[in-house]
């Protein structure tokens, strides 16, 4: 059965492997709020699959936080930047 009540085309879970069949089964008896944590997930897989990106909340409070470092005229040392891009890895 998909998320929505409906039942999955059967060329559709044909192509997937059996974890993913089996997760995708389990996920029915999950609590709604769970099955909205996947979907966000999933939409995300999706956004990265076609090229966007969309910042977190971490990665958003960074770039304010460095912009107001700039707006005061702080620099910041080579280890800080270095420091800083080990927070968000590509």
């Amino acid at each position: 059965m998909a998320l929505d009540g409906s039942e999955p085309d059967a060329c559709y879970i044909r192509t997937m492997g059996t974890t993913a069949k089996q997760l995708l089964e389990r996920v029915a008896s999950w609590p709604d709020e769970d099955i909205v944590r996947l979907e966000e997930a999933a939409r995300e897989i999706e956004a990265m699959r076609r090229g966007e990106y969309r910042a977190t909340e971490d990665e958003l409070r960074a770039i304010d936080e460095a912009i107001a470092e700039l707006d005061r005229g702080d620099v910041a040392t080579e280890a800080q930047v270095r420091a800083a891009y080990a927070k968000f890895p590509i």
